[in-house]
């Protein structure tokens, strides 16, 4: 069964849904229109429900209380450097916003031209190690007006409440609407990480997710601090392709499909949620120079399904895979350090945008290695489309529908 069939119109909102369509531009961006429609947005009290494979799990329950509200679209929340409670929150529609979760006071911070159509917008944003005294901030969007379309990441820099678009950093042209990852993230080591997926439409038709020459299907590991004239960025001297002429230099890991979302644990790890085709999603621990497998595996398995034999050598298991009895669209999280929930101290929280389930993992010592089985927080009435964590360490969530979610114990 082919992965639209299977969804409500609203769950084809889930990031890199669209995969039955033919190979052709003009189709893909008719039938993909659905993701300018809004998300039902809902109020009131929010509930759990537990069914399926998280009936026989350990169970956590949990209140998610809303500390922010009436967002259109939200894409991102990201907490804004040396100003406790203030985060920046996206919107796909191209409004960024100032807002501090505390007084509930918010404010614009820019507002940029996008394209929309499928899973384009303004989709992620990193503040630099040092915004706090430098005011930069680096911005994951589809800016409109431009063609063949590309995902832009731009340096902006604050000045007070507003910021401004000083440079492009990259640039990347996009062959579909879908697949296009989007987030933005600083590692401990100061540089610039930037996720993209296989670049769309469905099983990697242009083959980028095994091409390491192409920037597409690729985790990039960007210097934007010590930057040669007449670029956009440095490549670090220790990037892990270095040597090897046929992946790009900026790549720090490849075999992606669409890594929506990712994180750097407490101990520095990058743990990466990638959204599966048809049948199985993945958390994963990626070291530096990995393959992760795709499009000649999904998940721990061989792709398409019906493969007699394929590639393992070399390759990255994930580290935690659910199916499609559980979700549709994997949404990577936060490790949670905070004890605001003490059941959650110490774990990796995540969930899926299209069944709108939340579990929680001990990640496993080793890339590849099992986490074992999952904790289970329930299924609730949100579209999960973005993790972040509040000053003590406790878990946010930011719901497409347009609410920022705090997680709390359950008195």
């Amino acid at each position: 069964m082919s992965r639209i069939s299977r969804l409500s119109v609203v769950l084809v909102l889930a990031i890199g849904v669209v995969a039955v369509l033919p190979n052709c531009r003009g189709v893909q961006r008719l039938a993909v229109q659905v993701l300018d429609k809004e998300p039902e947005v809902r109020t009131g009290a929010l509930n759990a429900s537990f069914s399926g494979k998280d009936e026989g799990r350990e169970r956590l329950e949990v209140a998610l209380v809303p500390v922010a509200e009436g967002f259109r679209q939200l894409t991102d929340i990201q907490p804004v450097p040396g100003e406790p409670n203030r985060y920046a929150v996206l919107e796909k529609r191209g409004a960024a916003w100032l807002v501090d979760l505390e007084s509930g006071d918010r404010k614009p911070l820019f507002e940029v031209e996008v394209v929309t159509v499928s899973e384009q917008g303004l989709l992620g944003l990193a503040f630099h190690p040092n915004h706090a005294e430098n005011g930069r901030f680096f911005v994951n969007y589809t800016p409109s007006g431009v063609s063949p379309e590309v995902t832009r990441v731009a340096e902006w820099v604050r000045e007070g409440d507003t910021a401004r678009e000083v440079r492009t950093v990259l640039e990347v042209e996009q062959p579909y609407q879908n697949h296009n990852a989007g987030q933005l993230a600083f590692g401990p080591d100061g540089m610039l990480y930037v996720g993209f997926g296989d670049g769309g439409l469905k099983d990697d038709p242009m083959g980028h997710g095994q091409n390491g020459a192409s920037l597409l299907g690729s985790m990039l590991r960007l210097d934007v601090d010590d930057v040669p004239e007449g670029k956009g960025y440095g490549i670090p001297a220790d990037n892990p392709f270095l040597d090897q002429p046929a992946i790009a230099d900026e790549a720090f890991a490849i075999g992606l499909r669409n890594p929506w979302r990712y994180t750097f644990a407490p101990d520095g790890r990058l743990v990466v949620a990638d959204v599966g085709q048809n049948t199985w999603e993945e958390i994963d621990l990626v070291p530096a120079g990995a393959n992760l497998g795709w499009n000649a595996r999904e998940g721990r398995h061989c792709f398409p399904p019906d493969s007699e034999d394929c590639p393992t050598a070399g390759l990255v298991d994930p580290v935690y895979e659910y199916g499609r009895d559980e979700g549709v669209s994997v949404t990577g999280g936060v490790v949670v350090t905070g004890t605001a929930v003490p059941e959650l101290k110490g774990r990796y929280l995540f969930g899926d945008f299209g069944s709108a389930r939340l579990w929680a993992i001990t990640l496993p010592e080793a890339p590849g290695a099992d986490a074992g089985p999952a904790l289970a927080l329930g299924r609730w009435p949100i579209l999960p489309v973005a993790f972040a964590t509040d000053p003590d360490g406790n878990a946010l969530i930011g719901d497409f529908g347009g609410r920022i979610l705090s997680v709390k114990a359950v008195n």
